[in-house]
């Protein structure tokens, strides 16, 4: 873990800004850190939080599955993400917002999660996950006028939430299975697993056997991704936050510290 480390911490220097970075090899529990506890704006990565506080509601009976909710004009926000552009009145389920929410970034399906549970179950799921140094204080893609304080994480809360995760205690195993799933579906792929081989495919019997539940997180200067790395039978958390960094040059480095995590867990093996 060690070598791999140090291999990181070469090419975060080429690249410049801050960097946090939390590794965690789930099969024997070592890991390494650089800033864990330096705050980040938190940027989409918010939305993985977001998501556990919907499961909970969900779990707890306060929002059913077949619950509907109606796009607004005023729901409708820039950024990542569709619904900006779809016909206002249509009525999406929860599960479709949630889905959107994080495979796509969208905001406005984010920010109308937000109001459907309300920020105080989101404050009370960052505590009850550990996240002592995050904090969420607005929606997504709200003027500047009425963000006075910014949504927060640091990259050891974030490796404390892919534990959870990974190993079924954010809500309940059932809820956490779910959510593992819907982040194995992200479409925004060109970051820690741009430059990863492709994918297993059984029906044309090619390619490697990977999966990467994750989220990125990206906003002028910032670049984020995050999340959990299954190569074989090996799993790595993986938290790589960045600021004040080049954009092209952090989306390289993303993806270089990506290759090195999957070599890493491939000699493992």
């Amino acid at each position: 873990m060690e070598e791999l480390g140090r291999s990181i911490e070469s090419i975060i220097s080429r690249v410049g800004g801050t960097w946090a970075v939390v590794l965690e090899d789930l099969n024997d529990g070592k890991q390494w850190k650089l800033r864990p506890m330096e705050p980040m704006y938190a940027a989409s990565i918010i939305k993985v939080p977001i998501m556990a506080a919907v499961f909970q509601g969900l779990e707890n009976g306060d929002i059913k599955q077949e619950d509907m909710r109606k796009l607004k004009s005023e729901d409708q926000v820039g950024g990542c993400g569709v619904l900006q552009h779809m016909t206002p009145g249509i009525s999406l389920p929860v599960y479709d917002l949630i889905t959107l929410m994080i495979i796509q970034s969208d905001n406005t399906a984010a920010n109308m999660l937000i109001d459907w549970i309300g920020a105080d179950q989101i404050y009370q799921m960052i505590n009850d996950i550990g996240m002592e140094g995050s904090m969420f204080h607005h929606k997504l893609m709200t003027p500047p006028a009425e963000c006075r304080l910014e949504n927060t994480i640091t990259a050891n809360d974030m490796n404390n939430l892919w534990r959870k995760l990974a190993v079924g205690e954010v809500v309940s195993k059932h809820a956490s299975r779910e959510m593992v799933d819907i982040l194995k579906k992200q479409q925004l792929r060109h970051y820690l697993a741009g430059k990863l081989p492709i994918q297993e495919d059984p029906l044309l019997e090619e390619g490697e056997a990977w999966e990467l539940a994750d989220k990125t997180g990206e906003n002028i200067g910032i670049r984020h991704n995050a999340g959990i790395l299954y190569v074989e039978k090996r799993t790595m958390l993986a938290t790589v936050l960045s600021k004040g960094v080049n954009e092209r040059a952090s989306l390289q480095a993303l993806q270089e510290i990506g290759w090195e995590i999957y070599s890493f867990m491939k000699k493992q093996t």
